[in-house]
């Protein structure tokens, strides 16, 4: 792994406590029987929409280092019109794009349809908590310009 960066401040550093918490609600988010390539997933094209370069570098190598293949991770800015996803997937990613662009128009009822076709009800909390913690941490990575040296 490379050298990390925060050319403003490390919160975590600052606050050792927050990192702490925020590993565990991570650490929850794996242990969900969401799959992994999902999770990775959902967290670079996050990360995308954010344009949060460390998480994408990071959850980029932790999505091949799962398996994934390099072809579905560059087309997964385009999603919407690659033929790479499951309708599965789809869900998902429709949730990503609305709960990121949340101020748009919140996450649809369609979305929420769509979730709830494919997954349990504890399975679409713990996509809306993996959706929402990449977000959060995307933020704080930005803000403190953290980068991967």
């Amino acid at each position: 792994m490379a050298k990390i960066v925060n050319h403003r401040l490390d919160v975590w550093k600052q606050e050792p406590l927050y990192w702490e918490l925020i590993s565990k609600i991570d650490k929850r988010v794996y242990e969900s029987t969401v799959s992994r390539t999902l999770i990775e997933m959902i967290k670079i094209r996050v990360s995308q929409i954010n344009k949060c370069a460390f998480c994408i570098d990071y959850h980029t190598q932790e999505a091949l280092a799962n398996g994934e293949t390099q072809r579905r991770i560059f087309a997964l800015s385009a999603w919407q019109e690659s033929p790479l996803f499951t309708d599965v997937e789809r869900a998902v990613l429709q949730a990503v794009e609305e709960m990121t662009y949340i101020f748009n128009h919140g996450l649809s009822d369609n979305a929420y349809e769509q979730l709830k076709a494919y997954f349990t009800a504890q399975e679409i909390a713990d996509i809306f908590v993996c959706i929402s913690h990449i977000n959060f941490l995307n933020r704080i990575g930005i803000s403190t310009k953290t980068q991967a040296v």
